[in-house]
């Protein structure tokens, strides 16, 4: 009887029967959640898959974190550490640089004392003002060439390239659901035109175009905030075509089905048709589009920002910020200036990327996961 259950106990921790274990346990987890996904309503079923992927939640929570340190991070002015988007450090730094000369002989060898070591003539000490501050408890990250707190500034950035980013997908959004909602009801010649004016500005480089609008604007001399605006049209302007297109392809595929048939015979008008029943079924793609496309905004911007084409530098954004590295005091002695946002950028457009990749496969009808 010992013998028996010895044997046994070997099996049951053998690789094989431990991974044939496993298996088994797997599938009867998927066999329970196909059962109990038959008795949740669509959108808790979405909600459940994506809150139980980890990158999904790992995005999430990083984007819950870069939006309270953008928005409610300077609304805390009493700490020390805290300064406004264009308070500057008023006391300036001196800065001493010491040099010692060794003396060489006519072969450009240097020339060694008693002791062995090379002699020196005499030490040249210099002194230069600047704004750049190291880190410290005044100032976390230190100071920009212009005196600026750069961890207030990252907050106030990040309000500015957030902002943006949700500004443009929406703009985005609406733009391309009403055109490609247009093209893909009613079909024919209305479709052909707005698909050849799609065609149109998906054959314009964007990133330059930008960049010589940004040009244009400061030749103008336009103010600050109207040039943020501008940004933000000319971006929704070369945008909105891959929405549309998205759209489109949806309500072609959609307005086939049995339910848009029983609208039809129902007298419905055209505008409660596309608006109750055809652009509720598309939103699904168009969330998974908006998230994933967030990123790639902040990025364009990030790009026109060290370009210094965007916002002049009084106005923070994580781009202008990023300009810094673009001096090479700045590259090689101060890296506080330009990593702190590069990190930033980073961090928010793989947070949207996750978010964009659990809401795509959350929605996805034919995911076990």
């Amino acid at each position: 009887m010992d013998n028996q259950n010895n044997i046994e106990e070997i099996k049951a921790e053998s690789p094989v029967m431990r991974e044939t274990n496993e298996i088994a346990a797997e599938q009867e987890s998927i066999d329970i959640e196909a059962v109990t996904s038959r008795s949740l309503s669509p959108t808790r079923l979405v909600l459940k898959r994506f809150f139980r992927s980890k990158l999904s939640m790992t995005g999430l929570i990083i984007l819950i974190v870069l939006f309270l340190f953008s928005f409610l991070g300077p609304c805390f002015k009493i700490l020390p550490f805290i300064w406004g988007e264009q308070e500057a450090e008023t006391v300036p730094v001196v800065q001493e640089y010491t040099s010692v000369i060794e003396v060489t002989d006519e072969n450009g060898n240097p020339v060694l004392g008693a002791d062995g070591k090379p002699e020196t003539v005499y030490v040249v000490t210099y002194s230069n003002e600047t704004a750049y501050l190291g880190p410290s408890g005044r100032h976390l990250l230190g100071t920009d060439d212009l005196g600026f707190d750069v961890f207030s500034r990252l907050m106030y950035g990040g309000r500015i390239s957030l902002t943006i980013g949700f500004v443009v997908i929406i703009l985005e959004t609406l733009i391309g659901i009403l055109l490609g909602g247009i093209a893909g009801y009613f079909g024919k010649w209305v479709d052909q035109i707005i698909m050849r004016i799609v065609d149109i500005f998906n054959c314009i480089p964007t990133t330059p175009m930008l960049m010589i609008v940004g040009v244009a604007l400061q030749k103008q001399g336009m103010a600050d905030v109207p040039r943020l605006y501008t940004m933000m049209a000319m971006l929704t302007l070369f945008g909105w075509a891959g929405t549309a297109r998205l759209v489109r392809g949806q309500i072609l595929s959609l307005r086939e089905q049995e339910f848009m048939l029983s609208a039809e015979a129902s007298g419905l008008p055209v505008w409660h048709k596309i608006v109750k029943h055809l652009i509720p079924n598309v939103m699904p793609q168009l969330i998974v589009s908006m998230t994933l496309g967030l990123g790639g905004i902040i990025l364009t911007e990030a790009t026109l920002g060290f370009l210094n084409i965007g916002l002049p530098k009084a106005y923070a954004t994580w781009g202008n910020m990023i300009n810094a590295a673009a001096n090479n005091n700045a590259l090689n002695y101060y890296p506080n200036l330009w990593i702190s946002p590069g990190i930033c950028i980073v961090l928010a457009v793989l947070a949207f990327n996750f978010v964009g990749d659990g809401l795509r496969d959350a929605f996805d009808p034919k995911s076990s996961k």
